[in-house]
């Protein structure tokens, strides 16, 4: 089956060990983030786009959405993934602390650029006979942890959104909104070291990180594709990757 995927936030990190996951298995891939990616790419002749954007500039996304490029990427495949990736954990610490312009920020990377780019891939006539969605969500979506309410407000919406979709039925569309587990990233690195006032919960990330207990973040890309490219994808809006059968964290 002809597949071509999209994934946000790939850079780095986890995004990063996606791309490089997908283009290993001949999958097509357009990156969008901020930055360029970091890693190279190797052995992928062709199957490797990327465009730089601010996901966390409404205006600029949809600016970008109004052009031809995504309808393009799309063109002709059988299958589309969409893997929602790009968050941030700022602003973090009580609500007196919180600057403003950066929960705006947060709300936008985190929520509103995932649901206008499943708008867009929805909305795309002839691009594939099927289409499947993952939000990149988070254990903060389902348990409410201080200093974190901007992180957790935002991941919860976007399980709530697989939800909904998921009862509209869409002919040809699976959804599922997906905590990865705990993964060894630059974002656990800068948790480790937030002031403890921001973030009450640093000393239990550092016990993680001492114990060894982060998954690499290879290894959770390698199950989360597994996961998406399986039949048992999206038969669950929500779920969790280190529960799933044959996925073990």
């Amino acid at each position: 089956m002809q597949t071509c995927a999209i994934v946000t936030g790939h850079s780095r990190g986890l995004g990063a060990a996606i791309l490089h996951e997908l283009l290993s298995r001949g999958i097509a891939t357009l990156g969008v983030s901020r930055g360029a990616l970091r890693t190279p790419v190797e052995s992928a002749p062709g199957l490797f786009e990327e465009r730089t954007l601010d996901l966390s500039d409404p205006a600029a996304l949809r600016s970008w959405l109004a052009g031809p490029q995504l309808a393009n990427w799309m063109l002709g495949r059988q299958r589309v993934l969409l893997v929602n990736n790009a968050g941030t954990l700022e602003p973090m610490g009580p609500l007196p602390t919180q600057d403003l312009a950066a929960v705006a920020d947060a709300v936008n990377l985190n929520v509103g650029a995932p649901l206008m780019l499943s708008a867009a891939l929805c909305a795309v006539e002839d691009a594939g006979q099927e289409r499947r969605i993952v939000h990149v969500s988070s254990g903060a979506a389902r348990n409410p942890y201080p200093g974190w309410s901007i992180y957790c407000a935002t991941k919860a919406a976007l399980d709530q959104h697989a939800r909904a979709v998921a009862l509209d039925r869409t002919p040809g569309l699976r959804i599922c909104s997906l905590a990865p587990g705990v993964v060894d990233t630059s974002m656990q690195a800068a948790l480790r070291s937030v002031d403890p006032a921001r973030f009450p919960l640093r000393e239990r990330f550092q016990k993680l990180q001492r114990e060894g207990q982060l998954a690499s973040p290879a290894d959770c890309a390698r199950r989360l594709v597994d996961y998406l490219l399986s039949e048992a994808f999206g038969q669950e809006a929500v779920a969790d990757l280190r529960s799933l059968p044959g996925t073990p964290g």
